[in-house]
């Protein structure tokens, strides 16, 4: 099943999307990988889940990535003895350690972490920013706090801190036995949420221990602080834009989704683009114009992938949401402006031999108008670094490792097939024709570039291009 897009499409599995027949229909209607949400999913489910999604791989015979999202931490108030007050702007109200039901003028902060960080001056967001809080004194019992946004205020709401740098893992004892289970059943990519440094990355990256890649959620401004130190220790960046827009000013998360997708590019990483892309199309058939736009402009900036999260999970209408970002990403990517974007934002290759010859095969390809280039990858890092060119053909990776296969399924632009490495040069120079003389991507007598590393299977040595003429039946010689 190939593809007429570059850009991929993340689809969150849910109430709406949990059974083998709707799996199917979102993966023909576009889904190129699943998210399992751990916030909502117990383990059984999740197991079942990624079940479901290996047999529609198998039908398929095409690889499918499983992207598993871990909670996070969550910081939530305390309970009010009457279930809930109302906060009026400039009153006083204090947060303390006393587990006493709260009243209009105090509650419970169940962290002693958050109230040892607070400094004056710091903003508390809670309700997801419908209250607006401004700590006034602090100490490791209190928070005396002025209300600035008041509003009504119920039982457990939730707390964000966009001044403060808590001293806390990103992972939870929760967090720690999804991730496990997580492992056994062997999904592709860890979604960690909660990133306010490089350490809560490295720290996942060594529970992992090379079972999955992780991808870090850019979700708090701490980690805007540190985003080149999160990105080089991370194997992809989500920008989560919903709970960027909590403890951020809204009009500062486009810029930040622009420069998160130029940085991932620059480095070779992965890029995803998350949260209310087609919200809407929770309970409505088709989207608005400002969410169409909203998509097109991830597709236009070149980035990874585009995710949806209520909107094929508990949605109304999950495959027509899938179904709409896809007929998107076509549409924005037979624009000649979008061409020209990439082309623009294009960094110039790192100092190694595998970027060099990444860049050396997409100007070959792009100037003998050549309709396929073929990596063969044992890793996928040829795939990866290849996308980051953003070439203008079509990028067929042809790998023996399963593994790697689905974990390409996020990255732009790649076609994948698992395939029986390579004998020798000639076996990959032919059986790499045959693969996309089947699978649509070049006809009898076109050429094709072929980009791998020598000796064969051995991961990092990208150091070869060849250009190969397609013969009548598929076969490829130099």
């Amino acid at each position: 099943m190939r593809r007429l897009r570059r850009i991929k499409i993340l689809a969150t599995l849910g109430p709406a999307s949990s059974d083998l027949a709707m799996i199917r229909r979102l993966f023909e209607a576009g889904a190129d990988l699943f998210r399992i949400n751990m916030s909502h999913t117990p383990h059984d489910k999740m197991r079942e889940l990624v079940a479901t999604i290996r047999n529609v791989e198998s039908s398929y015979g095409r690889p499918i990535g499983i992207l598993v999202d871990l909670q996070g931490p969550k910081l939530r108030l305390g309970a009010f003895a009457e279930g809930s007050v109302q906060l009026q702007n400039g009153q006083t109200f204090t947060l303390d350690s006393d587990k006493t039901p709260g009243d209009a003028n105090r509650v419970n902060l169940p962290h002693p972490e958050i109230l040892a960080a607070l400094r004056p001056g710091h903003a508390l967001l809670l309700d997801d920013g419908k209250v607006r809080l401004i700590a006034e004194d602090t100490s490791k019992e209190h928070a005396v706090t002025r209300v600035v946004v008041g509003g009504r205020m119920s039982d457990r709401k939730g707390v964000s801190l966009p001044d403060t740098d808590l001293a806390v893992s990103a992972m939870t004892p929760k967090d720690r036995a999804d991730l496990e289970a997580a492992l056994v059943t062997g999904v592709d990519w860890i979604a960690l949420s909660f990133v306010q440094r490089a350490d809560d990355v490295i720290e996942a990256k060594k529970m992992i221990r090379g079972r999955a890649a992780v991808m870090a959620k850019i979700e708090k401004p701490q980690a805007i602080d540190r985003l080149a130190d999160i990105l080089e220790a991370s194997d992809a960046l989500m920008v989560a834009r919903g709970d960027l827009g909590v403890e951020l000013p809204l009009e500062r998360v486009p810029s930040l989704q622009k420069q998160m997708t130029r940085m991932a590019r620059r480095a070779g990483k992965p890029v995803v683009i998350a949260t209310q892309m087609l919200e809407s199309m929770i309970q409505s058939p088709v989207p608005t114009r400002a969410e169409v736009s909203d998509v097109a402009t991830a597709v236009y900036e070149g980035a990874d992938a585009i995710m949806l999260s209520a909107e094929s999970a508990a949605g109304k209408f999950p495959v027509e949401a899938v179904s709409t970002m896809n007929r998107i990403g076509e549409e924005v990517e037979r624009d000649p402006i979008y061409r020209s974007v990439l082309t623009a934002q294009r960094p110039p290759p790192e100092s190694t031999a595998g970027d060099a010859i990444a860049d050396a095969a997409r100007q070959i390809a792009e100037t003998l108008d050549l309709p396929a280039l073929i990596c063969w990858t044992s890793s996928g890092s040829t795939a990866v670094r290849v996308a980051r060119e953003r070439p203008k053909p079509p990028i067929v990776a042809i790998t023996p490792n399963i593994t790697a296969g689905r974990r390409l399924a996020v990255v732009w632009g790649v076609h994948c097939v698992v395939a029986e490495d390579a004998r020798d040069q000639d076996d990959m120079v032919s059986r790499a024709g045959q693969i996309a003389f089947r699978d649509g991507f070049v006809r009898a007598g076109q050429r094709v570039i072929i980009v791998a590393g020598v000796p064969l299977g051995i991961p990092g040595t990208t150091n070869m291009v060849r250009i190969a003429s397609v013969g009548p039946e598929g076969d490829a010689n130099m």
